[in-house]
């Protein structure tokens, strides 16, 4: 039978390429014979569920243990109705034992069929009964909340002293989100904000992403099937652009080899995961788009904002820090700052936090290109200026985020730009300052550095230069745009302050010195 790359739901081991569930964890399988109850969190699609499905068979299949992942995300719309939670909860486990345990292991039809007993009676109940230790797992466990969210913790701490011969011998929790991190409406915050009431967990850790060796694994399966080979640039690529965040690293690999190039003759070279990557960005699927709706959110704007501006964070909160970090949105770089998690989730965020921005553009005709198709920078650039003067001050008003709105609008800008046959890519990191911007057209390369000019602050041009200079030498360009957003108080409108003027830098390129 053939198999596939998955991006959409758990890996099936009949039909899906996949990686194995022990390797990606190999301390559960101890912390589940030291009798220990633990969590496990992880941003979506990373393979949580895919991995505890997968461990599970594996307990149960060695003959040492009866273990099942359960879902708890049926509870999740009786939030404040613990009782009603429980019966859904209970009538979605019975379905979910018949189709995974085989027949021998499931709890007594006496119990399964008391669907109106509590969650913690019915693990008592059934471990009691069961002739093996039983080991459950706990999925979307942070779908439920409030009432129903501590009736089920305490309902799991109130049996773990039994454990094993009285309580599954080991519980865990599943979910996007550390315990402290579950929703819980009360005493003015919209979190638990602590590991109580579930505060007999031994361990609390991540699925990691994949390594380079995981990617090279999982694409080398797909070539034992099929002999289509992926280039040792094309993986190092591919692990490049993903940080190996596991739904990416499947999401290029799909586009390439069954609608890109389905011939399998044809060798996976950097060039298709580039175009893939491109695709998956333009596309906006269902997991960048949740991606992009977070940001929404003012805690995860708190900390975006000054990351894609340069700035520095400030006096944000450790919560806050940590709950981006759960998400994958966000890593710590090895010089101990928060940077975006990988280069394509570092195009998707600024793509899509000036789409508002886009969707308000007015109608601008592409002054900007040559009979030929190709790029004229020198028109570009009057173009620009002249929408700048009459749309970027009202434009600001449709940013979101309203600390960096002259940066959503040049890129909403940009953006119409390339259209179809031209490419930004951008680069931001918290306190360096600036954002720097490739507009690639056809043969063409512009480069650009972001800057702005805060009350309290001297004129970003001095820094700005050699900055630009070593950008420039990086992309091999002689000239560039350096833009200074003016955001101190008390300025007269932009139409009126906008200038520009050509500047020689510190390694002698000419430099555009764009203010406004």
């Amino acid at each position: 039978m053939p198999k596939w790359f998955n991006t959409a739901g758990p890996c099936k081991p009949d039909i899906h390429y996949m990686l194995s569930a022990t390797d990606r964890l190999p301390e559960i399988k101890q912390l589940i014979a030291q009798e220990n109850y633990f969590v496990i969190h992880a941003p979506r699609q990373v393979g949580k569920t895919t991995a505890m499905l997968a461990l599970a068979q594996e307990l149960t299949a060695s003959g040492q243990y009866t273990a099942v992942m359960l879902s708890l995300e049926v509870g999740a719309v009786f939030s404040h109705d613990p009782k009603l939670a429980g019966r859904a909860i209970l009538d979605e486990w019975q379905d979910a034992i018949k189709f995974y345990l085989p027949p021998e292991l499931h709890p007594s039809h006496r119990i399964l069929g008391e669907s109106g007993r509590h969650i913690g009676a019915f693990l008592a109940a059934w471990t009691q009964e069961s002739s093996r230790p039983l080991v459950v797992f706990l999925d979307e466990i942070d779908a439920l909340s409030d009432e129903t969210l501590v009736s089920v913790l305490r309902q799991i701490r109130s049996g773990f002293p039994r454990r094993p011969k009285g309580f599954p011998q080991s519980v865990a929790l599943v979910g996007m989100r550390d315990v402290r991190d579950y929703k819980y409406a009360s005493g003015g915050s919209d979190r638990l904000n602590t590991s109580s009431p579930f505060n007999i967990k031994v361990r609390s850790f991540t699925l990691s992403n994949f390594t380079l060796e995981d990617v090279r694994n999982l694409y080398q399966q797909h070539t034992d099937a099929t002999g289509q080979i992926f280039t040792p640039e094309a993986v190092d690529l591919a692990f490049h652009l993903t940080q190996g965040q596991p739904w990416l690293v499947n999401a290029i690999a799909k586009e390439i080899v069954e609608y890109i190039t389905k011939d399998p003759a044809i060798p996976i070279t950097a060039d298709l995961v580039n175009e893939a990557k491109e695709i998956l960005i333009k596309r906006q699927d269902t997991h960048l788009d949740s991606l992009a709706e977070r940001l929404r959110e003012d805690r995860v704007r708190a900390i975006i904002q000054p990351i894609l501006s340069g700035l520095e964070l400030g006096d944000t909160p450790d919560d806050d820090r940590r709950y981006l970090l759960d998400l994958g949105l966000v890593v710590r770089s090895q010089e101990g700052g928060l940077k975006i998690a990988n280069p394509i989730y570092q195009e998707v965020i600024p793509r899509g936090l000036s789409q508002g921005v886009q969707d308000s553009l007015p109608m601008i005709q592409p002054s900007w290109l040559n009979p030929d198709g190709s790029l004229n920078a020198q028109v570009l650039l009057e173009a620009f200026l002249k929408f700048w003067r009459q749309h970027g001050e009202p434009l600001f008003k449709s940013a979101n985020y309203p600390e960096i709105a002259p940066h959503l609008v040049m890129m909403a800008f940009l953006h119409r730009v390339v259209n179809v046959n031209g490419s930004l890519e951008r680069e931001y990191a918290i306190g360096s300052g600036k954002m720097d911007i490739c507009l690639r057209y056809g043969k063409q390369t512009l480069a650009m550095e972001l800057k702005v000019w805060a009350d309290k602050r001297p004129d970003p041009l001095k820094e700005g230069l050699p900055q630009i200079d070593k950008y420039l030498s990086g992309l091999s360009l002689d000239t560039g745009w350096l833009v200074i957003f003016d955001r101190r108080s008390g300025l007269p409108p932009l139409s009126d302050r906008t200038t520009t003027e050509n500047v020689i830098s510190p390694a002698g390129r000419e430099i555009i010195v764009i203010r406004g």
